[in-house]
């Protein structure tokens, strides 16, 4: 099935999603693309249904296609102090103002968005799986964010970040509970069921 290139024709559209909220550890990363309204490609699609290999091929196409795409992060102090969804707002706000083509309108993947930004904006739920430039949104930040983890496990090796990204798998908290957390775990989360003192 091929998504949807725009909610409405002839204006300029970016693309807005983020990964890594249900993560233990690291950033929540957001990205915003603008992709051209006759833009077609039947592989593009919610990054989650989409294979590591796949992924890394439509990063390519999507950077040379669109119009313009940009990538941003919220960081862990970030997330502890005002908490995950704020923090998955502002990585967002941070993808839009960092494209170098102002967009008429925003396609937020989600049901609900706050930001300073003045730009019209339409949240749409499961919006990965409807929209294009979502969809490429989406990808770029897991692509981005997955290879932050892979380079964050060669020095935290204890938590199989390179196989999980930081999320709450059996091998990652059992990391946890042996070697303590590390700096790059939220410690606004929840990182063990029984919360076992930390030794940061």
């Amino acid at each position: 099935m091929i998504l949807k290139p725009f909610l409405e024709a002839n204006r300029l559209e970016a693309g807005c999603d983020e990964v890594g909220r249900g993560c233990l550890a690291g950033p929540v990363v957001a990205a915003a693309v603008i992709l051209p309204t006759d833009y077609s490609n039947p592989w593009i699609n919610d990054s989650k249904k989409l294979g590591k290999v796949q992924r890394e091929d439509l990063i390519h196409e999507i950077k040379e296609k669109a119009l313009c795409w940009n990538i941003a992060e919220a960081s862990v102090p970030e997330i502890d102090k005002i908490n995950i969804l704020n923090a998955s707002f502002l990585a967002m706000g941070r993808a839009v103002l960092g494209l170098k083509i102002k967009p008429d309108h925003l396609l937020i993947d989600g049901n609900r968005w706050k930001s300073d930004l003045t730009i019209p904006h339409t949240c749409v739920i499961k919006g990965d799986g409807i929209y294009a430039s979502i969809a490429a949104a989406s990808i770029l930040a897991k692509v981005y964010r997955d290879r932050l983890m892979e380079q964050l496990a060669e020095e935290f090796p204890y938590y199989a970040w390179d196989r999980n990204a930081g999320y709450p798998t059996k091998a990652h908290r059992a990391g946890i509970e042996e070697y303590g957390g590390c700096i790059w775990h939220r410690q606004s989360f929840k990182l063990l069921p029984e919360q076992l003192q930390l030794n940061l």
